[in-house]
């Protein structure tokens, strides 16, 4: 996307893998769901099993050491124009799917025409742009950019999966599917029990095991899913054997929970990264009449005690979330530059001022919170927040869906009834959850957005006033603000990684400012247990963990 690439055609293996990591064994994983209804992650219909990055590989593959940089892996080479208006794929001869059909043109058409249709909405709009495709050979195709493109348009077109033509062309593609495709990635599916497990096999005579991309990768004969309804019972199952490797999420448990373990059998890692973790938090959806004024919002924020939620629920090993970018070089700096300053004032009419003083004590916090509420006409009555000249109630329903967040979440509903204000907590299961997440049918909920250190053209599905207004986008607090608009349109179309963190840290700023979620906790680390059984590379990747990289250390 920017500069120069890290890796060249000298190069064998990627920098953060073991290239002679043996084959064997299985690994044994816990899904980050509770249950699934779908083999086809590529439409919004149904929740896709885990797993499927494994068996759907993609015309170019990203690495974890580079912030957005493409490498061949269906397409062997590319051509592209110095102002990228338009893509020309060339597939490797060797390229076939698992029944050791041929790879074409045909395929890479047809699944654009798919996604184009059905897919996920980043996927639309970007294929959106493609004002021409044009078969050039049964393994040369050709996509011309139209109105509205950028500098990364060509960068997603290249991470686009292809499905066989001949399969799919004989089914619905936009409807859950329980049946095994025709797939063509390092594994295929040796079984499937729809919302209770699924099993990869890995491809002995896998076409692209040794480029550059997979060496060192897929080192296990089989990963397995299993799916739990309870993060309890998933941790008892890992302790027991019946998964080998578990990310932990929740602190307390990481510092509590493992006390029983035997350090021998079982590792406890703090693995590092450097990039943007998520910006989890309470989200208002300001859709809501509550939410539309940024002094309310300012004031429920103000009502969150981040010192003692911080010591007593993470054990003083979290950091508030400081940014849309947190963890990250894309975090807005304190001091604003000559240049973030010209640019915003510009837009000065759109841009808020973010006046919240730093305040930690949580008495003088609710004071200046009922001090704003009491500014916009929401005075105490019989011990209620109430509107002096409307008589709407302030008050709202908060949805989370895990134990962590209700704790999280009960603290926080004390402070309010000290301001009058009453939030309701609901509890979902996933699936419950997850819909009305898509159809933005909540006040407010807990949930995140995660960035990459190469943000582009799905800040727009973020944050864009279009997406405010398309259910299933990811604009989930309703924003609309046409700086922000703009911001993310230049952000897609920068030359060069400085002027991309211009517009990253103006985003941020301007997000920050508008005050639509109160910020929760991140760590800057992964918890990660496993079983002594596995291992992994020296090397850990600017992205982190990468357990594609791993192997057993007494594989069968």
């Amino acid at each position: 996307m920017h500069g120069n690439t890290k890796y060249s055609v000298e190069d064998t293996h990627l920098a953060y893998v073991n290239p002679d990591a043996p084959k064997g064994g299985i690994l044994k994983l816990a899904a980050p769901r509770d249950s699934y209804d779908t083999l086809n992650p590529y439409t919004i219909k149904g929740t896709a099993a885990a797993g499927l990055n494994l068996v759907y590989d993609r015309l170019m593959q990203r690495v974890w050491d580079e912030p957005f940089t493409m490498y061949p892996l269906i397409a062997e080479r590319v051509d592209v124009p110095e102002d990228r208006s338009w893509i020309t794929f060339h597939l490797n001869p060797k390229a076939v799917f698992h029944d050791g059909s041929q790879i074409t043109s045909a395929d890479v058409e047809y699944s654009f025409n798919m996604f184009k249709e059905f897919g996920r909405p980043n996927m639309r709009r970007v294929y959106g742009l493609v004002d021409k495709i044009e078969i050039l050979s049964p393994s040369s195709i050709k996509f011309t950019l139209g109105e509205g493109y950028d500098r990364e348009t060509v960068m997603i077109l290249a991470m686009m999966p292809v499905i066989s033509k001949a399969w799919w062309s004989q089914r619905e593609f936009d409807q859950t599917l329980t049946e095994i495709p025709l797939l063509n990635g390092p594994y295929k599916i040796k079984s499937s029990d729809t919302g209770r497990q699924i099993i990869y096999e890995r491809v002995a005579d896998y076409w692209a095991k040794d480029l550059l991309v997979n060496k060192g990768h897929f080192n296990f004969d089989e990963v397995v899913y299993d799916y739990y309804r309870d993060n309890t019972i998933v941790l008892e199952a890992f302790k027991k054997g019946d998964l080998n490797f578990h990310r932990e999420s929740d602190v307390t448990k990481w510092n509590t929970a493992y006390s029983d373990i035997n350090p021998e059998e079982i590792i406890k890692w703090e693995a590092p990264h450097n990039r943007p973790e998520r910006a989890h938090g309470f989200i208002f959806n300001l859709r809501r009449a509550q939410f539309q004024n940024v002094d309310v919002r300012k004031a429920l924020k103000l009502a969150f005690d981040y010192e003692w939620i911080g010591q007593n629920l993470f054990h003083g090993e979290y950091k508030p979330v400081n940014s849309f970018f947190p963890n990250s070089i894309l975090t807005a700096p304190e001091e604003i530059s000559p240049e973030e300053q010209k640019i915003l004032d510009f837009w000065s009419d759109d841009v808020l001022i973010n006046d919240l003083p730093n305040v930690t004590n949580i008495r003088k916090r609710l004071k200046l919170a009922g001090e704003l509420l009491d500014k916009v006409g929401y005075v105490i009555q019989n011990g209620k927040r109430i509107h002096k000249e409307t008589g709407r109630t302030l008050d709202f329903e908060l949805l989370i869906a895990t134990d962590q967040e209700e704790k999280i979440a009960l603290a926080y509903q004390k402070n309010l009834k000290r301001l009058g204000i009453d939030m309701s907590i609901r509890v979902m299961d996933s699936a419950a959850f997850q819909e009305r997440r898509k159809t933005y049918d909540y006040d407010a909920f807990a949930y995140y957005w995660l960035n990459s250190l190469s943000p582009g053209s799905e800040q727009l599905v973020y944050w864009s006033c279009e997406a405010a207004e398309q259910e299933g986008r990811f604009n989930y607090a309703g924003i609309c603000n046409q700086a922000l608009d703009e911001f993310a349109t230049k952000i897609a179309d920068a030359k060069t990684y400085d002027e991309l963190k211009l517009y990253a840290h103006l985003i941020d700023r301007v997000l920050k400012s508008e005050h639509i979620m109160v910020p929760l906790f991140y760590k800057g680390s992964d918890y990660v247990a496993y079983h002594s059984t596995l291992a992994h590379p020296e090397a850990t990747p600017t992205y982190g963990v990468v357990i594609e990289t791993w192997w057993a250390n007494k594989p069968n």
